[in-house]
């Protein structure tokens, strides 16, 4: 009996009693041996076997204590993605579009049908730590023209995303990712994204660690265990070697972050990476501190037990609570952290918190301009990008000269820019012509260095603005008029997912549909928040301005950076500081009084 079947219009209430009774006679069928049952009783009460075996009994406890299962788990549980293949073939041979369940499935090859936004597919990678080499990033650039819109976006994981894949295109694209040395599997729905790292690991004067064997080794234990996709919700890992660069790790679901352990506290001093985990921004909660270190060889162990215990325990009948964080609202820190020591078969390591000496401190200009390498003679260039979009013809471009005057790799930062490594001091020059000579820019302002933004409505069917137009009219507007000389993030996300993490940003925008007079008309908007940080000023923004109407979102910043610049304690004074010396309303009001040009 499939209650999906009727089309009766039941209440809540009779619908339970009917997957009850429905339930009752297949356990009579089951029983009597009827058509329809199990043949054996054993056959029954078999234990689910195989890399998915967990999800299932997690599925099973949900069905047990007389709850319902999310659609999306109702996907997975009636037929595993990555078993679907050749129906993905099938609807590129014909140019389909996948149906709802479908839809969902084909993320787990790195495809995300995205209308009514558009009707195509986008493609988000996979690049542990964010780093790739020239010929990828070239090769990529020829797989966009030929089979996407001629354009990548750089993402605020440190990835690619390319976007209008026709659904005829979709499997060439994939296998030609795959063709590259890259791929795209995993990269979405249910799954463990792309593995962050930091961006200068290798080549930075002040790590502490080279976190790129990490992020390598936990990118491929992934990929090659199918016990570890369809998780109840999706999970960010990432991982933080001291660089000059942030990665924003506290940001994640489990967080490593390089630290120095001093001498005198029971264990081995040295380089270690301090565990947090529990991220998650767009629900305002940063990774929780945990008091345990690990040892940077065991990073994946752990983290494959943080995992495998979240696996257990989180939720799979509501998405909007499914995230590990709300794992450990529900059973607390200890109680998770023993789980996952019971996943290891051993206790982790704690130390209290002055065991730890202070991190190096971040350059919030490092991924722009042209910095000095730990070697000698050498330097990275960061390449301003516009809000994260770079044409085919730009990709090649930068290829040709990481591969001419720099040492052949493209990283990919947290902040939607790259940078070309390795160039030497003589070619500094030569470098930094070649990238304007394509219509890039190595050096910016402050606005525009800090201006990131989600991919909006345009392309995202769950944002509600224009975020990229928007966030271009504010750099637009502000550059040349506001002279910001101190570090500012300016954050636009379209939706309650905060992919563009408005919450800890100097200056964050999340897009709301803002009422016309006293119609039921909307136009697009945001609501405005300022003085959320990360790393040691790690906050959530405070609301300064509800349903303001995108038209306007330029004049306001610029009289609220005016307001700063007017009211600052003194030149040296940062915009997060001023920011959080004042509470929202306050700060309104000083942006009001001020004009603008």
């Amino acid at each position: 009996m499939k209650l999906e079947m009727l089309t009766v219009d039941f209440t809540d209430e009779q619908k339970r009693y009917l997957e009850c009774f429905a339930a009752g006679v297949q356990i009579l069928r089951n029983g009597r041996g009827l058509p329809g049952g199990a043949s054996t009783p054993a056959q029954a009460n078999a234990e689910p076997a195989g890399p998915d075996a967990a999800h299932i009994k997690a599925q099973d406890q949900v069905l047990a204590s007389g709850k319902k299962l999310a659609d999306q788990e109702k996907f997975k549980r009636e037929e595993h993605p990555f078993d679907a293949y050749p129906r993905l073939r099938q609807q590129a041979l014909t140019n389909a579009p996948p149906s709802p369940a479908d839809n969902f499935r084909w993320r787990y090859y790195g495809l995300f049908y995205v209308a009514p936004a558009q009707d195509s597919y986008m493609s988000r990678l996979r690049i542990p730590n964010g780093i790739l080499k020239h010929w990828q990033f070239a090769g990529l650039a020829d797989l966009a023209e030929r089979l996407c819109g001629p354009y990548s976006h750089v993402t605020t994981r440190a990835n690619l995303q390319v976007r209008e894949i026709a659904p005829k295109n979709a499997v060439a694209l994939i296998e030609g990712i795959q063709d590259l040395g890259l791929c795209s599997r995993g990269s979405g729905a249910d799954n463990i994204r792309n593995v962050t790292g930091t961006p200068t690991a290798g080549i930075d004067p002040q790590e502490l660690i080279d976190t790129r064997d990490y992020a390598r080794e936990w990118h491929y234990h992934i990929l090659n265990d199918r016990s570890l996709y369809g998780l109840p919700r999706k999970f960010n890992v990432a991982f933080d070697g001291a660089g000059q660069i942030a990665v924003l790790e506290d940001t994640n679901d489990i967080a490593f972050a390089a630290v120095e352990l001093k001498d005198g506290f029971g264990v081995e001093s040295g380089v270690w990476f301090r565990l947090g985990i529990g991220g998650i921004t767009g629900h305002k909660d940063f990774a929780k501190e945990t008091g345990i270190i690990v040892k940077p060889e065991d990073a994946t162990k752990v983290a494959d037990a943080i995992v495998r215990a979240f696996i257990d325990t989180g939720d799979r009948t509501n998405r909007l609570k499914a995230r590990l964080k709300y794992v450990i609202d529900k059973i607390g820190m200890d109680k998770f952290i023993e789980l996952v020591e019971a996943k290891l078969g051993h206790a982790l390591t704690r130390v209290p918190p002055d065991a730890l000496a202070p991190r190096p401190t971040f350059d919030r200009m490092a991924h722009i301009g042209v910095h000095k390498q730990k070697q000698d003679s050498l330097n990275w260039i960061g390449v301003a990008l516009p809000l994260g979009k770079i044409t085919c013809e730009q990709m090649r471009g930068l290829a040709r000269i990481a591969s001419d005057l720099g040492d052949g790799d493209i990283r990919l930062t947290v902040w939607q820019n790259l940078l070309i490594s390795g160039v030497s001091d003589e070619n500094v020059a030569l470098a930094v012509a070649a990238v304007e000579a394509i219509g890039l820019a190595a050096n910016t302002s402050q606005v525009r260095a800090g201006l990131i933004a989600c991919t909006g409505n345009t392309g995202c069917k769950f944002a509600a603005s224009n975020t990229k137009a928007h966030a271009a009219a504010i750099g637009d507007w502000c550059d040349g008029r506001v002279e910001v000389n101190t570090p500012l993030n300016i954050h636009l996300t379209g939706c309650h997912h905060s992919c563009a993490q408005h919450y800890i940003s100097d200056i964050g925008l999340i897009a709301a549909k803002v009422p016309v007079g006293d119609s039921e008309d909307t136009v697009e908007g945001y609501h405005l928040f300022a003085g959320g940080g990360f790393g040691p000023n790690a906050d959530i923004g405070q609301e300064v301005y509800r349903d303001l109407k995108a038209e306007d979102a330029p004049q306001t910043v610029e009289k609220l950076l005016r307001a700063y610049l007017a009211h600052r304690a003194g030149p040296s004074e940062t915009f997060l500081t001023f920011a959080r010396r004042h509470d929202g309303e306050t700060l309104r009001k000083l942006a009001d009084a001020e004009t603008s040009s």
